[in-house]
């Protein structure tokens, strides 16, 4: 048991991001349940426990879509840790109408205890680790020894770990998570997909040594919906 849970939130009637907690059983939400099984199947040997979920370029829904297939996988009685590793630009807190003033930034600088920046959600088992305070060098402490220390022990207490990190294409940090996770998804935009970004950042990871399991397209619309929702995922390997 990690801390206290925030009482006063119903994420079934809260930030409409979290749409697989809020209309469980809508095509949306189905999507995501989707791509939560292509993760499972998309290594015979191996079993993935943890995603970094990322894209090419900003506003491709990347943390819409990592916070989602989390809470399927809790959803799926796994043990689920979604991590905000966009130390430039964290939305996590935001979503989750959570505090940041500790978080994995905190944890690294400071060595904090895995429990002491841990956050229970009123969502079974989901827990988060929020970014913690913007650091002035977000790179140097992802690629730190600290950094792989505390991905090893969150590894090791959960089923399976989201990671949520900045744009490819923008900063560094995506390559460097991408070492530490099983596998990387990276996440594109239909209204602002651009083949030759996505083609570079495919490039990127490739030269990372990343395991690139998929990719998903965001807000592709079904002719007989008005919904959108994520329609395609591939194994880019």
């Amino acid at each position: 048991m990690f801390g206290k849970k925030n009482k006063h939130l119903d994420y079934t009637s809260g930030p409409r991001d979290l749409i697989v907690a809020k209309e469980p059983k809508s095509p949306i939400s189905e999507q995501y349940r989707t791509i939560r099984t292509n993760i499972t199947y998309s290594s015979v040997d191996t079993p993935i426990k943890s995603v970094l979920f990322t894209s090419s370029l900003p506003s491709a829904g990347k943390s819409t879509t990592a916070a989602n297939v989390a809470i399927a996988y809790a959803q799926a009685g796994k043990k689920t840790l979604l991590l905000d590793a966009d130390l430039r630009r964290p939305t996590t807190h935001y979503t989750f109408e959570m505090n940041n003033q500790k978080g994995l930034s905190t944890a690294i600088v400071n060595e904090m205890p895995l429990e002491n920046v841990i956050k229970e959600t009123e969502i079974e088992n989901l827990d988060i680790v929020t970014s913690g305070p913007v650091p002035p060098n977000p790179s140097e402490l992802i690629a730190s020894n600290k950094m792989e220390h505390f991905f090893k022990t969150v590894t090791m207490q959960y089923d399976m770990v989201i990671v949520d990190s900045p744009p490819i294409l923008a900063v560094t940090d995506g390559q460097l998570l991408s070492k530490l996770v099983d596998g990387t998804i990276l996440v594109t935009n239909v209204e602002s997909n651009n083949k030759d970004s996505l083609t570079h950042a495919k490039d990127l990871l490739h030269k990372a040594d990343s395991n690139l399991i998929g990719v998903v397209l965001n807000n592709k619309k079904q002719k007989s919906s008005k919904d959108s929702y994520y329609y395609y995922y591939g194994n880019e390997k």
